[in-house]
């Protein structure tokens, strides 16, 4: 049986593993985008309920909106255990939603349960830089109890 120990070191070392990973994936990307000459992206999620999902994926050129390229991407993932990424390949559109996925978990880890949460990736090609909005729901209540 594993310890407590054992276990931290495993969740630290696959933290760093997919930190390693969504790095290069995010260049991968990136460089993908910048040769199908699309200059934007924007990726909108959604989620509550323990449920979520990416709902639209966008893509811009300078003249306007169009398709995502069925290119194929060769892209990194963490395995349990290992301090080395392993290598699969997706097509454009599939690895946009891994990568955002992937830096979407660490930062808000979650954000499918209970009321849930939303946004958007915004990719910049240009600048090869991703901003993340994100709106998470919450319930509140108050409650107030007077005698007299």
């Amino acid at each position: 049986m594993a310890s407590t120990e054992d276990f931290y070191a495993l969740y630290a070392l696959d933290r760093q593993t997919r930190s390693t990973a969504a790095s290069a994936n995010k260049e991968t990307v990136f460089a993908a985008l910048h040769a199908a000459n699309i200059a934007r992206v924007t990726v909108a999620f959604d989620g509550e309920g323990d449920s979520g999902q990416i709902n639209d994926i966008t893509a811009l050129t300078g003249t306007g909106e169009c398709p995502i390229p069925n290119i194929p991407v060769r892209l990194l993932r963490s395995d349990w255990g290992r301090d080395v990424p392993s290598e699969f390949t997706q097509t454009l559109r599939d690895a946009l939603e891994t990568l955002c996925y992937d830096l979407l978990e660490p930062e808000h880890g979650g954000w499918e349960n209970n009321d849930g949460a939303y946004g958007e990736f915004q990719f910049d090609v240009a600048q090869r830089t991703i901003v993340l909005e994100f709106n998470s729901r919450y319930t509140d209540v108050h409650t107030s109890t007077h005698s007299f």
